[in-house]
């Protein structure tokens, strides 16, 4: 059902990452790289398409770096260590703390680092003539599981046609390290933060039920009678996040 052809998907997004930067005349990204699964993924995909001197790469941490999962890696692909950029946000989060009391609002916070985190990257892009990469995948798409002008906010998207399943499904084929692999799936806002335990079901039902709702336009009725004992949540978390997906809303001249 969610089964992919990896050589194919490789293939296809290598060349799209290509297509995008001889579009819009660029040869540079900039990518945020956490040693999460999406991110690394999409740099695998990125070094494909591009050299090694021409990516960027960003790890923007709060609290606990976690750059030791992502140096082998960019040691092994040859990226410049001046194209590499390991800056701690905390004293920026502190900033937003006390200025508008946010301790004890885990969200808010979260949107401000997610912020912040974009602030850096698109300031990265502009010194070094760049484009964005985004690492978002289908299922944070779909169930709006992303901060609005943050971790969304990217020139293209080389993986965001994929479930988080499905991208679980090409790492194993680029050959992603099994520790990252391995790595519980968290977007780093605070800590202890999981996706998972944020939604309240795993991955891998979500993406089955998204499947169904989305792709075969079965209806929530059609698809509890399948099995998801979730299905109502799943939906209603996207329901609940789609004006996301929405641009401003503005006045049409007729």
């Amino acid at each position: 059902m969610l089964k992919i052809n990896p050589p194919n998907e490789k293939s296809k997004i290598v060349s799209f990452i290509k297509n995008v930067l001889k579009k819009q005349g660029f040869k540079n990204v900039v990518i945020g790289m956490s040693g999460g699964i999406d991110s690394t993924a999409s740099f695998y995909l990125i070094k494909e398409a591009i050299p090694p001197q021409n990516i960027i790469i960003a790890h923007l941490y709060y609290s606990s770096s976690q750059f030791k999962d992502i140096k082998p890696i960019t040691k092994k692909v040859g990226i410049p260590k001046e194209n590499i950029y390991e800056i701690s946000i905390d004293p920026f989060v502190k900033v937003f703390q006390e200025e508008l009391s946010l301790n004890s609002d885990k969200i808010r916070l979260g949107n401000i680092m997610a912020r912040i985190r974009m602030i850096i990257l698109y300031d990265l892009a502009k010194k070094h003539n760049a484009l964005v990469a985004g690492t978002e995948n289908r299922s944070e798409y779909y169930l709006g599981y992303f901060t609005r002008f943050g971790d969304q906010a990217s020139d293209f998207e080389p993986i965001q046609h994929l479930y988080k399943t499905q991208v679980y499904e090409l790492a194993k084929f680029l050959n992603l390290p099994k520790n990252i692999i391995e790595k519980t799936p968290t977007a780093g806002l605070w800590q202890g933060q999981t996706d998972e335990s944020e939604f309240g079901f795993s991955y891998k039902e979500a993406d089955e039920v998204l499947y169904y709702y989305f792709d075969k336009k079965l209806s929530l009725a059609e698809i509890r009678k399948i099995g998801f004992i979730n299905s109502e949540k799943i939906i209603n978390f996207c329901l609940k996040n789609s004006y996301k997906h929405h641009a401003p809303y503005v006045i049409r001249n007729s």
